[in-house]
């Protein structure tokens, strides 16, 4: 059973943001026109007193001015398959100003043949910026894939110092 989960808005150098919680933790981190907006956002309850959020206000501030570059926030991934959370929780082991390759992902999670099911598990992380789903890049050094968009994931590699390649 999903907890009841609660959401604010924020604004950010990327357009707005709406963060979501539970009881336990953060559970979703969505920007503004993103693709895979949760299904059951109808049902999460605004909170505008921002008590709960708080800690992930503060930590987004301060990576957003360059203060931080990986978070250390009580997370709740309530929703994913098993083979979903098992990305998501490789996807936080990518140090700040590095990428890896989906094919390094694969890899690394022992799955070398599901490049593309790692892909599409990244692609639905409920955490972006937070769980650093911006830091996997395509096997020839392209932006590829963004859930958030590719100018977005552009802008977060380099506010993290990651030098990329001329287009």
């Amino acid at each position: 059973m999903i907890p009841t989960l609660f959401y604010t808005t924020t604004s950010s150098p990327l357009g707005g943001i709406t963060l979501v919680a539970s009881e336990k933790g953060l559970a979703g981190l969505y920007l503004e026109g993103q693709k895979h907006w949760p299904k059951d956002a109808h049902l999460w309850l605004r909170q505008d007193d921002t008590t709960r959020f708080d800690p992930a206000l503060h930590a987004l501030a301060k990576y957003f001015m360059g203060k931080r570059l990986d978070f250390d926030l009580p997370l709740d991934l309530v929703t994913g398959t098993a083979f979903q959370q098992q990305v998501w929780q490789a996807l936080q082991e990518i140090p700040a100003g590095q990428t890896w390759t989906y094919g390094q992902l694969a890899e690394r999670l022992g799955t070398p043949a599901a490049v593309r099911a790692i892909g599409a598990a990244v692609g639905r992380n409920p955490l972006s910026i937070i769980i650093p789903c911006h830091r996997v890049i395509g096997s020839s050094g392209s932006l590829t894939g963004y859930a958030g968009g590719l100018e977005r994931k552009q802008w977060l590699l380099e506010h993290e110092g990651v030098t990329l390649p001329m287009s």
